[in-house]
């Protein structure tokens, strides 16, 4: 009883583990080209003003706006990602569906903020705009394809 509650255990942080790892080497990898800036800019979308210098200035009250604005920019992207069946080019891939896992999962920490401190929030916030940027650059990178004979 106590080895199988053990190897349960175990198991699980040491899929949490792979889990993270595996993000953050999906979000640490560059692109050859930067796609995702031509589908911010087509879309209207605000993750690349956000990234970077405007999160680490920002004042703990306006990371809930900028949060707010990543949410906004997650909902567009991933709505445009599962919606590009007409460009004949299968669905979401395993990388997109966890980085979408990722991007929840840093929501429900900025959620704990108070809990956790205005220093993991920021890389919360942080951490969900390099998602919103590397799905927009899966949405490039797909609409690119499609456009090529």
């Amino acid at each position: 009883m106590i080895a199988s509650i053990l190897i349960i255990l175990i198991s699980g942080a040491l899929l949490i583990y792979w889990f993270r790892y595996t993000c953050l080497l999906l979000l640490s990898t560059r692109p050859a080209k930067d796609r995702a800036a031509r589908v911010a800019a087509a879309n209207g979308l605000q993750f690349p003003e956000i990234r970077g210098a405007r999160i680490g200035q920002a004042e703990p009250s306006e990371l809930p706006a900028l949060q707010k604005m990543l949410e906004r920019d997650y909902q567009l992207v991933t709505f445009l990602l599962e919606h590009a069946a007409g460009l004949e080019i299968g669905g979401l891939t395993l990388e997109q569906r966890l980085l979408m896992l990722d991007f929840r999962l840093m929501q429900a920490i900025s959620a704990l903020g108070k809990l956790l401190g205005v220093n993991r929030v920021r890389a919360a916030v942080q951490e969900m705009a390099e998602v919103v940027a590397r799905l927009a650059e899966a949405l490039g990178e797909r609409v690119e394809s499609a456009a090529q004979p």
